[in-house]
């Protein structure tokens, strides 16, 4: 069986993720198995020299319905889960359930794989984060298309209700209004999104799930296990 060395940081993390009957109990958190391939994708990437040790993960499943809470922020210094909240998906990735994923242009599709937050700024959704996608082929063409989180009045537990999903976007992972400020300014700059779906060719292919870390006192080396 593979194994990957990963920080006590992101140990601890995946302590605070799982734990339950605390005196002052956490969000639900997300699937172990999700989040234990979020920690992998992180110690990949750090290793590799393709971030820097994130402050934030957010993580996305998008195998769970637009009606449950599926976006989740941790301080990775703490394992402390920030935000627990709902968000959408683009129009034509899905109804209630995401489906199809997408990196092209004018797909109107949300994009999976590991991002990088950047800057925030005001356009047309109101105040944004920009994001930058790591993975070519899966959401590389993140900027480009202006994938970016931004707040929206169709993500909202009414509209779940009345309509038996939320609203769509255009592909961006678009948050409630009222939360949307709060988790934009918690993850800018250097947070980690990790977007999931259990989509074969992603996971088979994708260089942050596909290496073994490995670690000593003088130097760390990543190596490419497809």
């Amino acid at each position: 069986m593979r194994k990957i060395l990963v920080t006590a940081v992101l140990s601890m993390l995946v302590s605070f993720a799982a734990a339950t009957g605390e005196a002052a109990p956490q969000p639900k958190g997300p699937n172990p198995e999700v989040l234990n391939l979020a920690l992998k994708a992180i110690a990949c990437g750090v290793a590799s020299g393709d971030l820097q040790a994130p402050p934030t993960l957010t993580l996305i499943d998008y195998s769970l319905p637009s009606t449950t809470p599926r976006l989740w922020v941790f301080d990775r210094h703490t394992g402390k889960i920030l935000f627990n909240e709902l968000v959408a998906h683009g129009r034509n990735t899905g109804d209630n359930m995401a489906v199809h994923f997408s990196d092209a242009a004018e797909s109107r599709e949300s994009s999976i794989g590991l991002f990088r937050t950047a800057d925030a700024y005001v356009g047309h959704n109101g105040y944004s984060l920009r994001l930058d996608g790591l993975e070519p082929g899966f959401n590389g063409n993140a900027r480009d298309r202006a994938i970016v989180i931004h707040g929206a009045a169709y993500v909202n537990a009414d509209v779940a209700k009345a309509n038996g999903r939320i609203g769509r976007s255009w592909g961006c992972p678009a948050l409630s209004e009222a939360i949307a400020h709060k988790v934009i300014d918690t993850v800018r700059g250097g947070g980690v999104i990790f977007s999931y779906y259990p989509n074969a060719a992603w996971l088979k292919s994708s260089k942050f799930l596909n290496c073994r870390v490995q670690k000593d006192p003088a130097r760390t080396t990543v190596v490419a296990t497809n």
